[in-house]
């Protein structure tokens, strides 16, 4: 179903300015805007200081990033979601919360290297992302090849990719694939909540539905060779 676009979107997504570093693309041609646009975030000018960089593609309404950003506060995250009606839910609460170290990307994941420094992410979080069955949407899910080279172009050496998923087909699409396209995996666990990795995880709300029906969340980590 689709999301009823929110009351005065536009005003309220400007008042989020202080935490919001990029919206939209460079133009209609993602591919074009991926190779040839380049409006790179200074980083350490942005937050202030030198500290580790990790990154939430898809980060929805927000909770892990802010939670994660609660429990670290050494650590910067930048979160990216590219529905501006939930990025905005997001971007509200951090600033509601005065959670310092959190920075916003309302943008595709396909145009991160627009904006983020090559080498520049020592961890990226892929939280629940839409497993898309589908055969004809494959590019699209974000372990497919495309996606994968640009996390490596992004993450530091020895950098790591850590996902969580409630979809086991997805979640062996994307062990195959990260073995596949330079990646080292590690930590993997089929019944996240029943294994030594559940200590420290942040359940969110769609996590504890899910699980509290029962099912299992599964989880690796995928380390850059």
């Amino acid at each position: 179903m689709r999301m009823r676009r929110k009351r005065n979107l536009e005003p309220r997504i400007e008042a989020c300015g202080a935490v919001l570093l990029a919206r939209g693309r460079p133009c209609l041609n993602l591919k074009e805007a991926a190779e040839g646009f380049r409006a790179l975030v200074d980083l350490q000018a942005v937050f202030g200081n030198g500290n580790p960089v990790h990154l939430d593609v898809g980060c929805g309404n927000g909770k892990f990033v802010s939670e994660k950003a609660l429990r670290e506060p050494n650590v910067n995250f930048l979160a990216a979601e590219l529905c501006s009606n939930v990025c905005l839910t997001a971007m509200e609460h951090v600033l509601r919360e005065g959670i310092p170290n959190v920075r916003f990307l309302n943008i595709p994941a396909e145009i991160l290297p627009c904006y983020l420094p090559e080498g520049s992410i020592e961890r990226i979080y892929l939280n629940f992302s839409t497993p898309l069955p589908e055969k004809s949407r494959e590019k699209q899910r974000l372990t497919a090849p495309r996606f994968l080279e640009i996390y490596r172009r992004l993450l530091v050496e020895g950098g790591e990719i850590e996902q969580k998923t409630d979809s086991e087909p997805f979640f062996d699409y994307s062990l195959e694939q990260f073995a596949q396209n330079g990646f080292t995996v590690k930590d993997i666990t089929r019944d996240l909540h029943n294994s030594d990795f559940a200590q420290g995880n942040i359940v969110t709300e769609y996590e504890k539905n899910f699980s509290d029906r029962g099912l299992p969340i599964f989880r690796a980590v995928a380390v850059k060779n």
